[in-house]
């Protein structure tokens, strides 16, 4: 290859060398629970709520089925001439094994929770499942990020430099990521934005040569997360320009760039770009460039992605199967959490009357949670699923006041075009030429859509079922532009609604009212701008929705039905009512990566408080005050100070953001035909006051591991609508490991499942946590089955690291406790106890 053909294929984007046969690929694909590029891809729960199941094969077999979808959409792209588009590779940058330390980072939702070992066990499973049983020939390789450490602030994730002791780093910050390595045989690894003890992590020495190559043994690809390259010059001034530091990223053993400026242009670099420069100055030895290219081209050939031959048919049925559909309920039913239950739970009495109420109650877009472009318009929100669960109660919907977390996709059966026909009209206008070049670049696009006059008429029209991201693509407008939307809205029920557009930049007008600027910053996070309009069921009313177009496509009408007197339609509601649920909680808008949303409570993504928005804490306490019973259910995918609710409601269910099937599995909970097991997987903390800032990034006073002070729940908490009984401990030493066996019976009258948890309390030597999650298994027992458990605890699970970072099985007692959640949390368990006479040295 020539220099420049090689450099070419350094890159996300990469071209297609003819003369080589080798074709374009598109390595940046996003699967964190469920394929993320297809508007009707299964969209599972969000890996707080997997991991909240404590159920690995499902986890694993949640991925499998994100292969399987994945690959056929992949295909679909490829044969439709779009190998560059987003999603057209089989390089998934999932899983997020990032440790969930601090419940005010915004991404913590993506994570598996705050334990390294419950982590380690869901991101093997996962990366198994994606990955297939071959990892010499996976269906897909995974991508496990961000490495490492990385977890907050989001607003300064490109420029902080976190300092971590190496006893943090291996108790807390690797151990997932190494399982994933070295037991789940990841074919990928994402290096992360920051910096860690003075080096950009993509050009970190220590994790990237030293732990990651020489100590795992690893020998797949490093992708750089998107921009990390260019921080390394550019944030974190380590490096004097973009050259070197593309040079010091390829020296670390970093081989793909997720390049900004190269997201969707193959052609943002040709002679010029930086590694073809790093080379041709000596900075960067070809041997280095070989080396990265060779790896890359190695993943794509294990992949299958350069041979020859028959393609497999398509078979776009496998997209959102049957089979799928039921995975992702019982993965929304294992994923809820019941926190507390004074017998009010589960509403099993036919003729019940309920009062729904609360901002989220009928809500959809939430239950998707981020990264996914899943069509919100067709799945069931909570109070749907109250109505499917329950046919024959007497179920009434209040609106909820104004809230922070409104809004909620506009469905199709609400949209006319100005004739009256289904669905929204689209004209889409170029830019007026200007005699400049083409912009090349992602960001050139955005400022040129941003700056320049665009052409008096459509050079595009179509006529597209709702407004949402899928509506705009690179053919319709590929230097940026404007696309404008316009047709009726018909609301079914009259009432006051809240409508609206979400946008980067744009425009909405609606009927007669004046046009609303929409500017937001250069992020999918961002709120919808709303009006308050009185509007009348089967009317139609006006709207046009204009846009500005770079390359991303990003557009959605948004409403949201709200009562402009909360507590009186509540009391009135609550007189006729047995019982009232209340569906609160938060958004993956208002928690998410990197944004512009500064509102109370939230900041750039991350949370300033653990507190509900003081609206629905408002509405809790007029629910309460009714005298009627309370059922809350929380949807967020972090920890949220549930502790009114602990002492006021009758029952608390924690649901995250469950995925697509969630408003049927809490409805299924709450109506008795699911039992709810999950566990958290996160501590719930009161407030932020229990916690060292967020920037400070070492573990003491953080998870349950090191935190001394009283949480709201503990991490490993739950209940169930039966109960559980464990017999005796057996401890049994074989060798250098530990073998625990216990019954368990289900002395409850109903069946359901129990989540045994595995704790060990270490000898009180430097460095050992309180006490650490080592086993748990999730079993369904019918009333009065008695199972016999048996965990193996290896060496590496008895160890723990010593203040300089040593990785050892310490000499002295040991006690380990089996229960439904950790020791002196008031749950069911027993203990048993062990020495060891000798210290064990443990491989990093």
């Amino acid at each position: 290859m020539t220099l420049e053909e090689k450099a070419s294929l350094l890159l996300n984007s990469s071209p297609a060398i003819p003369r080589l046969d080798i074709p374009d690929y598109q390595w940046w694909s996003e699967a964190l629970h469920g394929f993320a590029f297809h508007p009707h891809a299964t969209n599972f729960p969000e890996p707080i709520g997997l991991a909240a199941s404590f159920n690995v094969p499902l986890v694993k077999s949640i991925a499998s089925a994100i292969a399987v979808e994945g690959v056929e959409a992949s295909r679909a792209m490829v044969a439709a001439g779009s190998p560059l588009e987003l999603g057209a590779g089989r390089t998934y940058w999932s899983p997020n094994l990032n440790i969930f330390r601090d419940p005010r980072w915004g991404r913590g939702q993506e994570t598996y929770g705050e334990d390294p070992f419950l982590t380690a066990r869901m991101g093997v499973a996962y990366v198994t499942g994606l990955q297939g049983p071959n990892p010499v020939a996976p269906t897909i390789i995974a991508t496990p990020k961000h490495f490492a450490v990385h977890s907050g602030p989001e607003s300064t994730r490109h420029t902080a430099d976190v300092v971590v002791s190496l006893h943090d780093m291996r108790d807390t910050y690797l151990p997932a990521f190494r399982a994933a390595v070295v037991e789940g045989h990841a074919g990928s690894v994402m290096c992360a934005y920051s910096a860690i003890n003075g080096q950009p992590a993509c050009a970190n020495s220590f994790l990237m040569q030293d732990t990651l190559r020489r100590d795992w043994g690893f020998k797949g690809v490093v992708v750089s997360d998107c921009g990390a390259v260019r921080d390394i010059a550019t944030a974190h001034k380590y490096a004097p320009d973009e050259i070197v530091g593309s040079a010091f990223a390829i020296r670390a053993s970093m081989d793909i760039e997720c390049a900004t400026e190269s997201l969707f242009d193959r052609n943002s670099f040709g002679q010029s770009n930086h590694y073809v420069q790093a080379v041709r100055t000596g900075k960067l030895p070809v041997a280095y460039l070989d080396r990265a290219v060779a790896r890359g081209l190695a993943a794509r050939i294990r992949l299958g992605l350069l041979e020859h031959g028959n393609k497999p048919a398509p078979n776009p049925a496998v997209i959102n199967s049957v089979k799928h559909r039921a995975l992702a309920l019982a993965a929304a039913e294992q994923a809820l959490v019941l926190l507390k239950n004074d017998g009010i739970l589960p509403l099993d009495r036919k003729d019940v009357k309920i009062a729904v109420v609360g901002p989220l109650a009928d809500s959809r877009r939430m239950m998707r949670g981020n990264y996914t472009m899943r069509d919100t318009a067709e799945l069931p929100s909570v109070l749907d699923g109250l109505k499917a669960a329950m046919p024959q109660a007497v179920i009434t919907y209040v609106p909820a006041e104004e809230s922070i977390s409104d809004g909620d996709l506009v469905p199709p059966s609400a949209l006319q075009t100005e004739d009256g026909k289904p669905g929204v009209t689209m004209r889409f206008y170029p830019l007026k030429p200007d005699g400049k070049a083409a912009p090349a670049t992602l960001m050139e696009k955005f400022m040129r859509a941003m700056t320049s006059q665009v052409a008096e008429t459509p050079s595009a029209t179509q006529v597209v079922p709702l407004v949402n991201y899928e509506v705009f693509t690179q053919p319709l407008l590929p230097n940026g532009g404007k696309a404008v939307a316009s047709g009726y809205l018909v609301p079914p029920v009259s009432g006051t609604y809240r409508v609206g557009g979400r946008t980067i930049v744009g425009s909405f007008q609606f009927g007669d009212a004046p046009a609303v600027a929409i500017r937001n910053g250069f992020n999918p996070s961002v709120m919808p701008v709303f009006q308050t309009l009185e509007l009348e069921a089967g009317k139609r009313y006006p709207f046009t929705f204009a846009m500005q177009v770079p390359a991303l496509h990003f557009g959605e009408l948004d409403w949201q039905r709200i009562s402009k007197q909360p507590e009186a339609d509540l009391a009135a509601a609550a007189g006729n009512a047995d019982v009232i649920v209340a569906v609160v909680g938060i958004n993956s808008t208002l928690e998410s990566e990197e944004s512009s949303i500064k509102l109370p409570g939230f900041n750039g993504g991350d949370r300033t408080s653990l507190d509900l928005p003081a609206d629905q804490l408002k509405l809790l306490e007029a629910a309460h005050a009714t005298g009627k019973p309370l059922v809350v259910v929380n949807m967020s995918g972090s920890a949220i100070n549930l502790d009114w609710a602990r002492q006021n409601a009758s029952a608390i269910i924690q649901a995250w953001y469950p995925g697509e099937a969630g408003g049927l599995a809490v409805g299924r909970a709450i109506a008795g035909l699911a039992n709810p097991a999950g566990r958290l997987p996160v501590t719930f903390y009161h407030d932020v006051s229990q916690l060292p800032q967020v920037e400070d990034y070492a573990m003491k006073g953080r998870t349950y591991r090191y935190f001394t002070g009283k949480p709201v729940y503990p991490f490993g908490y739950g209940l169930s609508y039966t109960q559980f009984a464990y017999g005796p401990v057996i401890v049994i030493r074989k060798g250098a490991a530990i073998t625990v066996e216990t019954d368990v019976t289900n002395t409850g009258s109903r069946v359901g499942d129990e989540v045994a948890q595995v704790y060990l309390d270490f000898p009180k030597v430097p460095g050992a946590p309180n006490v650490a999650l080592r086993g748990f298994a999730r079993v369904s027992l019918a009333p009065g089955e008695k199972r016999r458990l048996r965990f193996v605890l290896t060496s590496r699970d008895l160890s723990s690291v010593t203040p300089d970072g040593t990785i050892r099985v310490a000499p002295g007692p040991y006690r380990v406790f089996v229960g439904g959640g950790q020791p002196g949390s008031g749950v069911p368990g027993s203990s048993g106890r062990f020495t060891i006479s000798k210290a064990t040295t443990i491989s990093n």
